[in-house]
């Protein structure tokens, strides 16, 4: 067991406090004794505190001497929240670092989910989710009606690629992420510099994630594993109730101003969004001016919106308001214009492959050039290794081709995946297996193979079709299954450990109308087909590792 165990990465967990009482301490330990994912190290930072927590802390030191450890300052002094924070990063033992807050806790599969994305994801410098905004902690339902999750302000599930979130960070359209959600590579937090003690409170969070995402690309995932607790004796709490709060957002966008000429950059949407945010600070009577035209813009709308309501045709109000409130269109029942799409045969039969690049291929390949790091070694490609190539490069020690039938020039092995004893056990590095899996009758037998042929810590990169047509091509008779994300999932979990399995998904509902009627990628603008709704699984995709 204690083999298993290290072969885990570590993760370092890291609790700063300071007079964190009793019950709040003690429930936010517990949620990381109570973690799926078992290898880990506890560092209790203390920032000086006066009460019981620095007992508290010392009792788990002590009753778990392997697990948890015990720091402070020289002198039991206060120096901040930022100075604690770097004391436990200086003191991690851990591949990866992971923040909590002595009042807020994680959800038990926090570490387990967020360790296989990194490790699913190597290009990837974070991880982080949407922190749910926890009022409910009280037991009281009233409360309950006032929680929500961050706003993410990106498709989730997606790397993205710096200095995008701290542009969105600083005009507003994402919230920076919860310290409690986040999992980083210890190195990556050093590289930064750590946090910035001159923040010893308000805003010290920020600061290091602005320094974070402007310089490496950060993994957004859709899961919410954490729960950041409301309550009157909070760090933010304390600061709007003294009236503070607003006031240290200039001395923040001033550092941030500083650091990033500092750092030299030179992307214009970055300084047009932080020159936004100071302006109210700049130029405050101008910015006055600005609000006050945008109420009487608003007052006007209104004034337009009760004259079209007594007056106007119920669809005409709803165009109407949708351009004055700049959001899509809906038609009323009957309105609905088909024009091309009234027909009941596509205006392509081959998945638009006779107008340009198939939608389909397009979510193909923008998942093999994400996990373009795992196809490297020995590679199996079905068919051609045309993928193999583009995507493997010089990373490809061997290539092979395996085909169901004889005659392909291009195969180097002939058999089928549900019946391949010829195929050799554990000898590829990585498979790269496209829209395939559906043609196989006996499809347990087929991933029995994969699991078997893959060498330990191989790869299988695998695509599978969702929203589709059944092709008219020589493998229409071979046309077996239909999957979703939760098929898949489950049945790649019966040959491969759940933790080693990751499932992702592409599609919207434009892009599968889209590549029902035949339409090729060139026809979409890159928005449509990049934005994610899981309801539209036009491509399922699997990334399942072999254990070592």
């Amino acid at each position: 067991m204690s083999e298993q165990i290290n072969k885990k990465p570590l993760v370092s967990c890291i609790i700063i406090f300071l007079n964190a009482g009793e019950k709040f301490f003690i429930e936010a330990i517990e949620s990381v004794f109570s973690q799926t994912y078992d290898n880990w190290e506890l560092l209790l930072a203390d920032d000086g505190s006066t009460d019981e927590s620095t007992g508290i802390a010392l009792q788990y030191a002590q009753q778990y001497p392997d697990k948890v450890r015990y720091l402070e300052h020289e002198g039991h002094q206060n120096l901040g929240m930022s100075a604690t924070r770097n004391l436990g990063i200086r003191h991690s033992k851990g591949e990866y670092i992971a923040l909590l807050d002595a009042d807020d806790i994680w959800l038990p599969q926090k570490l387990e989910k967020q360790v296989a994305i990194l490790e699913a994801q190597p290009e990837a410098a974070m991880v982080y989710g949407s922190t749910m905004i926890w009022f409910s902690w009280t037991g009281n339902t009233e409360d309950a009606k006032h929680e929500r999750q961050r706003v993410l302000g990106v498709i989730p599930d997606t790397l993205v690629e710096p200095p995008t979130l701290l542009t969105l960070f600083l005009d507003g359209s994402a919230e920076t992420p919860g310290t409690c959600s986040i999992l980083i590579r210890r190195d990556v937090a050093k590289d930064v510099g750590g946090f910035e003690e001159s923040f010893r409170g308000m805003f010290e969070d920020q600061v290091f994630f602005y320094k974070v995402c402007l310089q490496f690309p950060v993994f957004v995932e859709s899961g919410c594993w954490d729960r950041y607790r409301q309550h009157p004796q909070s760090c933010c709490y304390v600061a709007k109730a003294q009236g503070v709060y607003n006031s240290q957002n200039l001395p923040f966008l001033n550092w941030v101003e500083k650091y990033l000429s500092q750092q030299d950059v030179k992307e214009k949407k970055v300084w047009q969004a932080l020159n936004t945010a100071l302006f109210p600070y700049r130029h405050p009577h101008m910015y006055y001016l600005s609000q006050r035209h945008l109420y009487l813009k608003t007052r006007m709308k209104g004034f337009i919106k009760s004259i079209a309501r007594q007056t106007l045709p119920v669809s005409i109000q709803m165009k109407l308001k949708s351009h004055l409130l700049e959001v899509k269109y809906s038609p009323l029942v009957g309105e609905v214009k088909f024009g091309d799409l009234r027909r009941v045969k596509p205006i392509s039969q081959y998945f638009g492959s006779d107008r340009g690049l198939p939608i389909d291929r397009y979510y193909i390949e923008n998942f093999l050039s994400q996990q373009a790091e795992d196809i490297c070694g020995r590679v199996l490609e079905i068919g051609d290794n045309f993928y193999t190539t583009r995507f493997g490069g010089d990373r490809i020690t061997k290539s092979d081709v395996l085909h169901v039938k004889e005659g392909n020039p291009d195969a180097t092995i002939v058999g089928d995946l549900a019946n391949a004893e010829n195929i050799p056990s554990e000898a590829f590095d990585c498979l790269v297996l496209t829209q395939t899996l559906h043609l196989i009758y006996d499809i347990q037998a087929a991933l029995k193979t994969i699991y078997r042929i893959l060498k330990p810590g191989g790869v299988a990169l695998i695509t599978i079709p969702g929203i589709t047509q059944i092709s008219v091509d020589e493998w229409k008779d071979y046309w077996c299954w239909s999957f979703t994300a939760i098929s898949v999932q489950k049945l790649f979990e019966e040959f491969f450990p759940q933790e080693n399995v990751l499932i992702n998904t592409y599609g919207n509902v434009l892009a599968a109308t889209s590549f029902l009627q035949g339409l090729a990628t060139e026809e979409l603008e890159k928005q449509e087909l990049d934005y994610h709704d899981p309801s539209y699984q036009v491509l399922i995709t699997v990334r399942a590792v072999k254990p070592e």
